[in-house]
């Protein structure tokens, strides 16, 4: 895939980059390496005022930047300058909080006493320099997610970004720089795929990070496990969206077409799968499809658009095969179903809402990539939890019930990393994100986020025999 921006809004070449050559990714390396066994040292106090630097310079450019990630890859344009924000506030969050997420650890006083020492305690200490390898759907989110608790954690970063938002990475790449941090402290690799699994294999890197697709987790974890290296991933979901009796079915229907439609429906914890008891179906779904059906398709930079194009043309293609697949073996598109009318140019597509499911469907086990919802009807909690748990994945979920019953079940029995009741999955920097099953492992944000790219110490010392 040529590194490139490509406007998906018109399917338009804008601007092509040629990949670093082996002396460039030597460079890099090398920068990263020697900046890291000077950075290690650097206070929290340093390392925090970088930081809230960079969000500094990030909120002053945000309408900026937020223009180019919709012309990269076809977000609403404020939905964009939202996402800006949101790194900018993650920043800072870190800047604050990373000193007392990584403290010194100290157990109890009978224990240190049981171990035989004097002194006892558990250190954080970086690893050293850490490959990210990112996805084009929230191309500044999910950089910023990784590089302030990295970095406020001692370590360097190399990014490996997707292939077309190129000018969204080379801007990170700039930014951290710009705001003071040591040259080699974080750096944009333009590279295609075929380059990663050298610089994986370097022993100059840590540990890797990737969120993106299955295939390509596969692909660096095998090396990295080869190598004994760490790492976190964060893969694709089919979220479930349980509507219960007890539930403000208004409300979760409103809520539910954002929860499907965020980022052109380009989202992991995007809601895909919306499971419906029987004695709310109905009226869930004449709303929840009424909306889908009214929402504005159009160019993601005028500010009254609801739902921008797709990010490629293969994506769209990929979609378009899960849709027909479905209404193939007897599903019925309640909306939508196809391109939109007059939509000669770009790759959008229709907000679709399909009901009659089955088990033989590709589209009820691989996760729909675009704003395509899924219906399913229910009779029981029981059966709601055995739908939702009825894939490969397990990144989110959402519930909505006002019956405690409903909440203790859901909570012990959902295979997911997160469990949202009355409300749309969100990342927060307090609260740790990741999956289970399929959708990856390790954690991102919050202390366990900052915590993965550590090495966790014990400190012991024995007590003076003069003493």
């Amino acid at each position: 895939m040529p590194i490139a921006t490509v406007n998906p809004t018109t399917g338009e070449t804008l601007q092509t980059f040629e990949a670093l050559g082996a002396e460039e990714i030597e460079r890099c390396l090398a920068a990263a390496h020697a900046t890291f066994r000077e950075y290690r040292t650097t206070e929290f106090a340093e390392r925090a005022r970088l930081l809230n630097r960079a969000a500094d310079l990030l909120e002053s450019e945000q309408k900026d930047i937020a223009r180019t990630m919709t012309t990269e890859m076809g977000k609403p344009v404020a939905a964009a300058r939202a996402e800006a924000a949101k790194c900018a506030k993650t920043m800072r969050w870190y800047a604050r909080h990373a000193a007392e997420l990584l403290a010194d650890e100290h157990p109890s006083r009978a224990d240190a006493e049981d171990s035989g020492a004097a002194r006892v305690y558990t250190r954080y200490r970086p690893l050293g320099v850490v490959l990210a390898v990112m996805p084009w759907n929230f191309p500044l989110w999910q950089v910023v997610r990784f590089a302030a608790p990295t970095l406020m954690a001692g370590n360097t970063g190399l990014l490996k970004h997707a292939s077309n938002v190129p000018q969204t990475a080379l801007y990170l790449g700039e930014l951290f720089e710009r705001a003071g941090f040591p040259k080699g402290c974080f750096q944009t690799l333009l590279i295609g795929s075929g380059a990663v699994e050298a610089i994986l294999r370097d022993p100059r890197v840590a540990a890797a990070t990737l969120t993106g697709s299955e295939p390509a987790a596969r692909s660096v974890a095998a090396v990295a496990g080869d190598e004994v290296k760490k790492t976190v991933l964060e893969l694709g979901g089919s979220d479930p969206y349980i509507v219960m009796p007890s539930a403000d079915v208004g409300r979760a229907a409103r809520t539910a077409v954002t929860a499907r439609v965020q980022n052109n429906g380009q989202s992991c914890i995007a809601a895909k799968r919306f499971i419906v008891h029987t004695d709310v179906y109905d009226a869930f779904t004449e709303e929840f499809t009424t909306r889908m059906a009214a929402l504005t398709v159009g160019d993601p930079l005028d500010e009254s658009t609801d739902v921008g194009p797709l990010a490629t043309e293969q994506g769209r293609t990929d979609l378009e095969e899960l849709v027909d697949d479905a209404v193939r073996r007897g599903a019925t598109a309640l909306c939508g179903g196809g391109r939109p009318k007059g939509a000669d140019r770009g790759w959008f597509y229709s907000p679709t809402v399909l009901m009659g499911i089955t088990s033989d469907m590709r589209i009820h086990q691989e996760e729909a990539f675009g704003p395509v919802a899924t219906v399913y009807r229910v009779t029981s909690a029981e059966e709601a939890v055995r739908v939702a748990n009825d894939t490969p994945f397990g990144l989110s979920s959402n519930v909505w019930t006002r019956d405690q019953d409903d909440v203790d079940l859901f909570v012990r029995d959902l295979e997911a990393g997160g469990v949202f009741f009355n409300g749309m999955t969100a990342s927060h920097p307090a609260l740790p994100f990741g999956g289970a099953k399929r959708s990856g492992y390790g954690r991102e944000l919050s202390g366990h986020g900052i915590r993965e790219f550590c090495n966790i110490t014990t400190v012991w010392h024995g007590a003076d025999p003069g003493e």
